[in-house]
């Protein structure tokens, strides 16, 4: 069964399926069109399946010539997860959300799993690439195939890869970012790296599902505390009358033990601001509290409220209050240069803002209107910027520093700007660092 699999695979006479077509699973999907492969992608948003039909991207970041060539060469999107016999992988790229108290939501994955479980056949190799706590793999996917009567590492194979996706990094791009991989068995593992190993440049095999699970949550917990202790400085570094910029552009000059994170208005995205959760909760199950990384935590979401007071604070200074003053925010995506607004910081300032009475409104390039989300009710869209404009406004907020913004504008008409991002120099006409 391994061998005819792995053949399969090699030969590119097999077909991959693609579950969840976001930020993770239409590169994927996509990468492995272009290698010579059949992809079949499952997602339960008509509107995915309605863009790829007409050769479109969803994402800014992504090229509609790469959708389209991929239409070109067969690539289709269904929701019938009965059409999962009919591949010989499957991939799944479902999202790990938050629950409403800080717990994992597997509800995706399991749901998911559900779903497929009744269609798997003996001769496929399964990889779960959402984030998620270390056991997940061995403890929801290998139940429910076993289930189904089939016996894990002989009649299917089961790996653990996490997605390691950047968008908008031009630097790096699926085929080219080392890609760990853990199997729950060796012939799971052998499996999963004959799948990957066609598409991906380098393979960094661990001993288990387990591993290659906790290797995901640590990335993104160092990232996380890291970028806690910058903004817990910047804060102290504020009430000196420091410029914490300058002092990391000089502490980066050591050529060791030194690596530059940077402060902003909070974090965003679907890795930093959740991940950590999902290991501070399973670790409670081994009787360990994981403080540094809550306090990192505590310190990362409580910085949109620290935005919102040096927006208050800097109104006062110009004799006016929040309440009733025009706010402009700059950039409500997590990230510069891309649409991507989950966990948004600039979504959290813009939402606290007219919570307190501001008169709001947004520009960002790479996002046209606010997405429905169901944390917000900001039905917001974004306005262009000019100089009469920037100049009706009380306050500027910039949270996303895009590329794309004419700075120089805001600058020369703004009455007062707010920086989160150290666009501006300290010293300007009316620059606020925050």
């Amino acid at each position: 069964m391994l061998s005819e699999l792995t053949k399969r695979i090699e030969d590119r006479d097999s077909t991959i399926g693609i579950v969840g077509l976001g930020y993770v699973g239409l590169p994927l999907a996509l990468r492995f069109m272009e290698a010579g492969f059949k992809v079949v992608g499952f997602d339960i948003d008509p509107s995915k399946a309605e863009a790829i039909a007409k050769r479109q991207s969803y994402f800014s970041h992504i090229a509609n010539e790469r959708v389209g060539a991929a239409v070109d060469q067969g690539f289709i999107v269904t929701s019938d997860m009965a059409k999962a016999s009919d591949v010989d992988a499957i991939i799944i790229c479902v999202p790990t959300p938050l629950g409403t108290h800080q717990e994992p939501d597997l509800s995706f994955v399991t749901n998911t799993m559900d779903a497929l479980a009744p269609h798997i056949r003996a001769g496929q190799v399964i990889s779960l690439e959402s984030t998620t706590y270390p056991g997940t793999t061995e403890e929801e996917i290998v139940p429910r195939l076993e289930a189904q009567g089939l016996k894990v590492g002989e009649a299917v194979f089961v790996v653990y890869s996490p997605e390691r996706e950047d968008p908008g990094n031009k630097s790096f791009a699926t085929q080219t970012i080392p890609k760990v991989i853990g199997g729950h068995t060796q012939a799971c593992l052998i499996a999963g790296s004959a799948l990957y190993g066609e598409v991906i440049d380098q393979l960094v095999p661990v001993s288990s599902t387990r591993t290659a699970e906790m290797t995901k949550l640590l990335e993104n917990i160092h990232r996380a505390v890291n970028i806690g202790l910058v903004n817990e400085l910047k804060m102290v570094a504020d009430k000196m009358g420091i410029d914490i910029f300058e002092v990391i552009k000089a502490a980066a000059s050591k050529p060791f033990g030194f690596t530059p994170y940077y402060p902003g208005p909070g974090l965003g995205g679907h890795c930093i601001p959740i991940d950590p959760f999902y290991l501070t909760w399973k670790a409670k199950e081994y009787g360990v509290n994981t403080r540094f990384i809550e306090l990192a935590g505590e310190v990362n979401t409580a910085m949109p409220a620290w935005v919102l007071g040096k927006v208050e604070a800097a109104l006062n200074h110009h004799g006016k209050a929040l309440n009733g003053s025009k706010v402009l925010v700059i950039g409500i995506a997590y990230k510069k240069d891309t649409s991507d607004t989950r966990e948004s910081p600039g979504l959290k300032v813009l939402s606290m803002l007219q919570a307190k009475g501001a008169n709001t409104a947004y520009h960002d390039p790479f996002v046209p209107e606010i997405p429905e989300l169901r944390q917000y009710e900001l039905a917001d869209e974004s306005i262009e910027i000019s100089a009469r404009r920037i100049r009706e406004q009380d306050c500027v907020v910039v949270c996303t520093d895009h590329t794309g913004i004419d700075y120089g504008l805001i600058e020369r008409n703004a009455n007062l700007v707010v920086d989160t991002r150290n666009v501006f120099p300290l010293g300007g006409k009316n620059i606020v660092a925050a």
